[in-house]
């Protein structure tokens, strides 16, 4: 029988860590219902100490997941789990995860100690934390480039302390898969008392080979690996969990092991995050990215054809790809409105199904036919909103080659307060944009502009993201219409509405520590 192979996702706290990758309060919520309902072992959800939004968004978080392990990240202080402690309070299955430097350059140049002195803080920081919680994670930051057989020793005494779970990350990802096989199975085979705790894996990606680093430390004996989802995380990314994760169903002969992950909200997910960070899956990205089941070129169009194991070895299916088996359009009910959301595994209830199903019956009116990938696109830009200081009125473009360009644009503000104002600019977005600056009495630095198409059709809807700047603050803003000019409008708008909510209640921002962990 396959042994099981524990998931750890860290997509809410290093994944959040990216530059520009911030999610508010709700957007995290979804995003940690999610992943519990992917069936994730341990969802790391934020490091509580960095800022009172952190520990706010982790309790919060700790309070709705009842499926999975809720992790909290801190540095081997006292104050900071301290504040794990507070934030993983309402967790059924609360982990505090503690992180210490054991590589030469970060003991000299950043902690300042000597390994004596590591050593004594790792284990004094386990025994702490074990006073009010069970399950103990104790990660050695830049491990590989540590010394192995000091690994091994504060391994193994903070496995004596208390530690369950003991984590060897590849911090700055310079492992090359053989020799980080090996060092895993030196670690299992050399650290006191391994067999009382589970050995994880934390990989990089700095030069590629987070995935096949992880792996290759499975196959040597690792039990745990963390992972992002769609590789999300600082630099150059994580390991993806979707690949490791369908890397060991496929190639189940090779590891006999396997995850509980359901895989078939593989692609629900991988869709949430890129559209609440703002951070698009690549084309050519493996598993998720829009071409991993495409087949342009003959000869693998008629193999597929004729037997799809030809050139697939996995199934568009069991990753969750939505396929159309129902037409829906204008004259559509709601029966088999709900019934396509079940099958595609989305959920929408009370006021914001209502909700989704008018904006359906609406896009309905414009399309001859609503695609599966337009349902979801609607779904998921009703999951995580956030409440609306302003509110879209009106709008209206003038623009022409010999005529410039000015945009019209009246907003409602949520007490009732309604402002237009008439602005030019050097094209229509532009134009539009600066007079929502204007009524707002901010203007933001637009970082990221992006305009797709959801589907492929001549009545596709477009979808726009938007990243704003403010004062060192980052917000992502996400909007569809047939339009693209009101596609560009809700998303601007939806980056301002998050940007004035998290400045009026500041504890929902998140503020980013120097120390950035594992």
């Amino acid at each position: 029988m396959a042994r099981n192979v524990y998931i750890f996702d860290t997509t809410l706290r290093d994944g959040e860590q990216a530059p520009g990758c911030s999610m508010n309060l709700q957007e995290k919520l979804e995003v940690a219902r999610r992943l519990e309902k992917l069936r994730v072992d341990v969802i790391e959800a934020g490091f509580p100490a960095s800022s009172p939004g952190d520990l706010e968004s982790v309790k919060a978080i700790a309070g709705i997941v009842k499926d999975s392990a809720v992790a909290g990240l801190c540095r081997s202080l006292e104050k900071d789990i301290d504040a794990a402690r507070e934030a993983l309070a309402p967790a059924a299955q609360p982990r505090v995860h503690i992180f210490l430097a054991t590589s030469p350059i970060h003991m000299e140049y950043k902690l300042k100690m000597t390994p004596d002195q590591v050593l004594e803080r790792a284990v004094s920081s386990v025994k702490y934390a074990r006073k009010f919680c069970s399950d103990i994670e104790f990660s050695a930051e830049d491990a590989f480039r540590s010394d192995p057989g000091f690994v091994c020793r504060v391994f193994g005494a903070v496995i004596d302390a208390g530690a369950s779970t003991v984590n060897f990350p590849d911090t700055v990802g310079y492992a090359m898969p053989e020799e980080f096989g090996s060092r895993i199975r030196y670690i299992r085979e050399h650290t006191p008392g391994m067999d009382k705790a589970r050995l994880s894996v934390h990989c990089h990606n700095d030069l590629g080979l987070a995935v096949a680093n992880s792996l290759a430390a499975i196959r040597n004996g690792a039990d745990q690996a963390e992972c992002t989802i769609n590789g999300l995380g600082e630099r150059a990314g994580n390991a993806s969990l979707e690949e490791i994760v369908m890397s060991l169903r496929v190639r189940k002969d090779l590891f006999d092991a396997d995850t509980r992950i359901d895989t078939a909200q593989i692609y629900a997910i991988s869709r949430l995050v890129s559209q609440v960070t703002g951070v698009k899956v690549q084309p050519n990205k493996a598993i998720v990215g829009e071409n991993a089941f495409a087949h342009e070129a003959g000869i693998h169009q008629h193999g597929v054809l004729a037997n799809r194991a030809t050139y697939e070895i996995m199934t568009p299916e069991s990753i969750g790809i939505p396929k159309n088996r129902m037409v829906l359009g204008k004259h559509s009910g709601r029966h088999a409105f709900e019934d396509r959301l079940k099958e595609l595994g989305l959920q929408a209830e009370g006021q914001a199904l209502e909700q989704i199903f008018a904006q359906f019956k609406d896009l309905a009116d414009k399309k001859k036919v609503v695609s599966d990938r337009d349902i979801e696109a609607l779904v998921m830009g009703a999951a995580a909103v956030v409440p609306e200081t302003w509110k879209l009125d009106h709008w209206a473009v003038n623009t022409g080659s010999a005529l410039g360009a000015s945009g019209t644009i009246r907003l409602q503000h949520k007490d009732g307060q309604t402002k237009k104002l008439v602005t030019l600019g050097d094209g229509p977005v532009h134009a539009i944009f600066q007079a929502i600056n204007h009524i707002i009495g901010k203007d933001p630095e637009l970082e990221l502009y992006e305009i797709g198409a959801i589907t492929g059709d001549a009545s596709a809807q477009g979808e726009t993201m938007v990243k704003i700047g403010w004062e060192g603050r980052h917000w992502n803003g996400r909007g569809i219409s047939t339009d693209i000019i009101e596609s560009s409008i809700k998303a601007y708008l939806a980056a301002i509405n998050a940007l004035e909510w998290e400045l009026s209640a500041p504890g929902t921002v998140r503020q980013k520590t120097a120390e950035g962990g594992v």
